[in-house]
């Protein structure tokens, strides 16, 4: 199959190859660290320079906060909420619809390389999928005249990076001169990640500048479309997993050459404020490539034949990372950021192993637990609002939640409206929890399973809206669902109770009942309601179960329950040595969870407890 653009002019038609791309992904930064971005502290002239020769879009949005997800939307062409493969790290199945990029592009006559990262976050041969998936990948080993898609993934600015603090004497950047967002305590540890952070994005930029002389000498610079983007938001803490700005607004910038200007969507050096996002980038390879985008894709062109006129909005979602679990949802216009959360009983910052390991992290939560932060710096220490609404423009590092400004109440509702109906549209997965995946969908995929005749979706929908609505008309709804043979329906009716746990006195003895639900989500949930209403003894041995019995309940189901243990607390002389049982046989590879991520669960509430007697993993 070969493909040709076609480039006009008032004297000659020309027929043009279809053009290179080279592709370059740089890990967890956000648009922030990037000097053409408007920052003057930051040092990246070659992404600068690169700017100054093509298009960065000011308005480029990863669908989700962390990468396995982020990547898993990139590769598809589908939001990780709709294929199923949202929850960080999971290994659940994608739908035979829903093809690869790559895959496209070789049945297009692409020699298609990665070098290297994978990361997609399904079950299945990503190294089948790339003509060459390895460390020494290259376009150059493509045949004569052949097109290619290079994908290079630069791990630099990646999280770990700051994991392990630099001296002071040797950072570039100095620790006292950065500008550090209004939510975080001016803390020496926290100004030095900052600073390590942008010598970070400064070396990152140069390894950048390597591969682009690279294309310059290999004599396709003219034939190349370049891409440049982070795969999502920064490190520093509450950054990266959380759909804030700080977590999804990413840098993103294209150079298309001169003889492929048909494409460009302004003057070369011109900032492109249309709103672009992850889910947006296979329909507009495959337009640039003159390829047909195939309908069940769920993102818009933004350049080539197929480009469509600029979206009103870009979705952000969020559920379980690594260990902790959590769900929510976000819609963003040009000026607003509406967020809904669907478990506002948890804090933001839950004590995620990994990102505790940044000195900045741990010093955040020490200086809270001590009384040093102030109100907005503390607040993401506590329990969640139901909903968020922030003017980035006005305020962009999002600390003056509008959603309950009467003045805003029309941009309220407009934008949460627009976000029930793109879960609908795309049949948010989101709407089943974690533990029950397996009962709705076997080994399948849950893109297909929300698709089909046997998922009550609209019951799904409504039962998630009203049991994360403010006020409590919907207590008598919330029993009728906690009733339902669907165990997803139950989990929305037992988790509006827990919301609305003030209120909750007449159905306590229903509450209970539910403890001993087959489903660890709903069950866990009711234990909860329970321990928050006062009757903990009913809690801990429900969670007490959930963790001894290993035939009905799964490590998802173990990871669901020592979340609430944690959030509420929870312990007893019984529960502590099932946990400290459950630790000691996972790291002795024995029955290893998802991930190991029950396993990290354990370890930080044996942490918690001063009983951590076995070396940690």
């Amino acid at each position: 199959m070969t493909l040709y653009l076609v480039s006009c002019s008032a004297d000659q038609k020309a027929e043009l190859p279809p053009p290179n791309i080279l592709m370059i992904t740089s890990e967890d930064n956000s648009a922030y660290f990037l000097g053409c971005y408007g920052n003057e502290m930051a040092t990246t002239p070659n992404l600068d320079k690169l700017a100054s020769e093509g298009f960065m879009y000011t308005h480029a949005f990863a669908n989700c906060p962390v990468c396995a997800p982020a990547r898993n939307t990139i590769l598809t062409g589908v939001y990780a909420a709709s294929n199923g493969n949202e929850h960080m790290r999971s290994k659940y199945a994608k739908s035979e619809i829903v093809k690869t990029y790559p895959e496209y592009f070789r049945e297009a006559g692409y020699y298609c390389t990665n070098n290297v990262k994978t990361d997609y976050n399904y079950s299945g041969d990503w190294n089948a999928i790339w003509d060459d998936r390895s460390r020494k990948a290259t376009y150059k080993n493509r045949a004569p005249g052949q097109p290619f898609f290079a994908v290079f993934s630069n791990t630099t600015t990646h999280e770990s990076m700051i994991h392990n603090q630099i001296p002071a004497s040797e950072l570039k950047h100095d620790p006292a001169k950065v500008e550090i967002a209004p939510y975080h305590p001016d803390l020496p540890a926290i100004r030095h990640d900052w600073a390590q952070y942008y010598d970070r994005n400064e070396q990152m930029d140069a390894e950048i500048g390597e591969l682009l002389k690279e294309l310059e000498k290999s004599g396709e610079a003219e034939n190349t479309i370049v891409i440049y983007y982070g795969d999502h938001g920064g490190v520093l803490a509450r950054s990266k997993r959380y759909v804030y700005e700080t977590g999804t607004r990413v840098p993103f910038i294209i150079r298309i050459p001169e003889k492929y200007k048909k494409l460009w969507p302004a003057r070369p050096g011109e900032a492109v404020d249309r709103i672009v996002s992850f889910v947006d980038l296979i329909p507009t390879f495959l337009s640039i490539a003159g390829v047909e985008v195939p309908e069940y894709l769920q993102g818009d062109a933004f350049l080539g034949d197929q480009k469509t006129e600029d979206p009103e909005y870009a979705y952000m979602t969020r559920q379980r990372m690594d260990e902790c679990y959590d769900m929510v949802r976000a819609v963003r216009d040009q000026k607003y950021r509406y967020i809904r959360n669907f478990m506002p009983f948890r804090i933001s910052m839950q004590h995620i192993d990994y990102l505790f390991k940044a000195p900045s992290a741990q010093a955040w939560e020490d200086a809270f637990k001590a009384g040093e932060t102030n109100e907005v710096q503390s607040r993401f220490f506590l329990e969640k609002p139901l909903e968020e609404l922030y003017d980035t423009e006005n305020d962009p590092w999002e600390i003056n939640n509008l959603a309950n400004e009467p003045a805003y109440a029309d941009v309220l509702n407009r934008m949460r409206k627009e976000l029930t109906r793109w879960m609908r549209e795309v049949k948010d997965v989101g709407l089943i929890p974690e533990p029950e995946y397996a009962e709705f969908a076997g080994d399948g995929a849950l893109y297909d399973y929300m698709r089909s005749d046997a998922c009550p979706f609209e019951q799904l929908l409504e039962a998630a809206q009203l049991a994360t609505t403010a006020g409590d008309d919907f207590l008598a709804a919330y029993l009728e669902n906690l009733k339902s043979d669907n165990s997803a329906i139950r989990y929305w009716g037992v988790l509006g109770l827990l919301i609305h746990r003030d209120e909750v006195e007449p159905y306590l003895e229903a509450i209970r009942v539910a403890t001993q639900d087959k489903s660890g989500a709903v069950a866990t949930l009711a234990a909860e309601t329970l321990y928050r209403s006062g009757d903990k003894e009913t809690a801990l041995s429900t969670y007490e179960r959930i963790m001894a019995d290993t035939v009905s309940y799964t490590s998802v189901d173990r990871t669901f329950a020592l979340n609430s243990v944690s959030a509420m607390e929870a312990s007893s002389p019984k529960l502590q040595q099932l946990v400290q049982a459950r630790y000691q046989s996972n790291t002795t590879g024995a029955t290893a969870g998802e991930s190991g991520y029950d396993t990290r669960a354990c370890r930080t509430l044996l942490t918690k407890w001063g009983m951590l007697d076995v070396p940690a993993e």
